[in-house]
Formats: structure tokens, C-alpha cells, sequence
């Protein structure tokens, strides 16, 4: 239900959900204090046989202010060495600095130095965030375009990616989070698993299971964006589109970059600046053979959908 009456009046009460679906586990971990967390590895490659997005290697997840003890324990043994935090200043002013452990390096890459990018600021200051598909291709049309500026004194995508490109083969198991693990942490996993080869349907649906790694908070967030004298005050529907992440969002943005760059790689290494050579090496060290009876990730299963992928 949207939350209108039939005449699209905000409806006047509502039940929050009391029971949320139980994140599919892979590629979803449990971390205590921690949300949206799980491995961007396991996915198969479509048109190249046996091989796979190598699992323990990338991971993304929600802020990790409320990090406990236990969830400390469990990025431990995960063997987590850095962590990349792409929120802003003011959002690290709000919400608190990143938790942090020994054996790890936490690294500050705001993708928007000075601009809150919580649901809330957005929704005051990016209206369109809320209309659906349309909206968030142009809002993560900024968040390319940002990251790519020439100046950005944190370049972050090309950290991340240089990282993912060392001749260290695995590289160190890394985190990468915002503040709630959906956008610019969508944003940039995307870029990474299309450089595998990944099928846009297969990332898109790897971004939309954000839907059920926050489900746990997306009521508390939807209520502090319609209740009185909130940025969508009484409108649910546009609440409710703000907070999800629907896959139609990186299918659109997916096709934004090819249209307006030429395709993934021509962003990465003529506005990212990561080289050609590093970018062939990213894919040595993440595309790997699926072991003798191991089976990739099944997406549709996971994203909840039964559809074949687009040719």
C-alpha cells in the first residue's frame, strides 16, 4: 500500500511492520551494529563459463557508528583491512565517526565534502530523489560527475579502485559504506562489477537487495521524512520511493554512463584516471574460476525476481 487514501490524501495512520523478510545469507553477513552488510562477490559471468566476481573481497554495508563488539569480531575474522567511509562531513558531524579496530585502516573519501546526502537532506534538497527511476539517475548522475571532478581533493572512486588493482593478488578484503550503504556505495560497487563484466540486470539486482539489507530501519527513516513539518510530510509513496532501491534505478544509471561517457570503462580511466593497466589488473585479481563444485550466487533467486536477463 502507498499510504494515500483513494482521493491521495496522506493517509491518516499507519502500522509499522512488525516482521521483515530475512536477507538472503550469502551474500548477506551478520554484523552486529551494522546494516546492509554483505560480500559484492559470487556472481556469475554471462558469456564466460566457469567464471565468477571472486567472493571475500568486496564488501558494502550502512555506516559503522553502531558497530559492536561482536560485529568487530566478525569483520575480523573476514579479514577486513580497509574501510572507506563516502559520506560528508556534516553527515560524519550528525551521525558520528566510523567505529574502528585494530588490523584495519579507515580512510575518509567524502564523494560530497560539505552536503549532507542522508534521506532527510535530500529530500529537501533534491526534490526530484523522490519521483522514482528518473530521480535517482539524476541524482547519481552527480554523484559520477562529483567523483570524477578533476580537483576532488579525496578522489575517492579512484582509491577504491586502486586498491582493488594491486598487483597483490588477492587484494585485502576491503569495506565501502555511506550512510546507509544504498547510493554512493551503490554507485561505485556498480562500477566495479560492471569493469568484471557483470550483466547490468545482474548488478542492478545486486543494488536492489539494499531493499532488504535496511529493511529493518526503512520505517523509522520513512517516518522522519513524512511526519510534521518533514521534507515529504504526508507523503508516503514518495517516502517509501526515496528510501528503496529498485533495480529500474541502476538500470538507468547504467545506461546514463554509456550515453554520456561511452561505457563504464571510458568513465574509469578518462575521468576516474585509473589506468588501463590498472584497470586489466582489477579484473585479474576479482574475475576468478569457480572451484570444482561451487556454485555462483542465483541474483534472480535473491533479488526476488524469476525474469531471464535482457540480451
Amino acid at each position: 500500500m502507498s499510504g494515500l487514501n483513494p482521493d491521495g490524501a496522506a493517509a491518516q495512520s499507519h502500522t509499522p511492520p512488525t516482521t521483515h523478510p530475512t536477507p538472503p545469507s550469502p551474500p548477506f553477513v551478520h554484523v552486529a551494529g551494522a546494516d546492509n552488510f554483505r560480500d559484492a562477490g559470487g556472481y556469475a559471468l554471462d558469456g564466460q563459463p566457469g567464471k565468477a566476481i571472486r567472493r571475500g573481497v568486496v564488501f558494502r554495508s550502512a555506516h559503522l557508528t553502531d558497530l559492536e563488539d561482536d560485529g568487530v569480531a566478525t569483520l575480523q575474522r573476514l579479514g577486513v583491512t580497509h574501510v572507506f567511509d563516502l559520506r560528508s562531513f556534516p553527515e560524519i558531524d550528525k551521525e558520528g565517526r566510523s567505529r574502528a579496530w585494530e588490523g584495519a585502516t579507515s580512510q575518509l573519501l567524502p564523494v560530497f565534502l560539505g552536503k549532507d546526502y542522508r534521506p532527510e537532506a535530500l529530500a529537501v534538497r533534491f526534490r526530484h530523489y523522490s519521483d522514482g527511476p528518473e530521480g535517482f539517475v539524476k541524482a547519481y548522475s552527480g554523484i559520477l560527475s562529483t567523483a570524477a571532478e578533476p580537483d576532488h581533493p579525496y578522489a575517492p572512486y579512484h582509491k577504491i579502485l586502486e586498491h582493488l588493482a594491486s598487483p597483490t593478488n588477492p587484494p585485502t578484503p576491503l569495506l565501502v559504506h555511506c550512510s546507509a550503504g544504498k547510493d554512493r556505495t551503490g554507485v561505485i560497487i556498480a562500477l566495479i562489477l560492471s569493469l568484471c563484466g557483470l550483466s547490468d540486470d545482474a548488478v542492478a539486482a545486486e543494488y536492489s537487495l539494499t531493499d532488504r539489507g535496511l529493511a529493518r530501519r526503512k520505517e523509522a527513516i520513512v517516518q522522519r521524512l513524512i511526519g510534521e513539518d518533514a521534507p515529504l510530510c504526508g507523503q508516503r509513496a514518495r517516502a517509501e520511493m526515496m528510501v528503496g532501491a529498485a533495480k529500474e534505478n541502476m538500470l538507468g544509471t547504467l545506461a546514463l554512463i554509456r550515453q554520456q561517457y561511452g561505457s563504464v570503462e571510458s568513465y574509469v580511466v578518462d575521468h576516474l584516471g585509473v589506468s588501463q593497466a590498472k584497470v586489466d589488473q582489477l579484473r585479474r585479481n576479482l574475475v576468478v574460476d569457480l572451484a570444482e563444485g561451487e556454485e555462483a550466487l542465483d541474483w534472480r533467486r535473491h533479488a526476488g525476481s524469476k525474469e531471464e536477463p535482457r540480451l
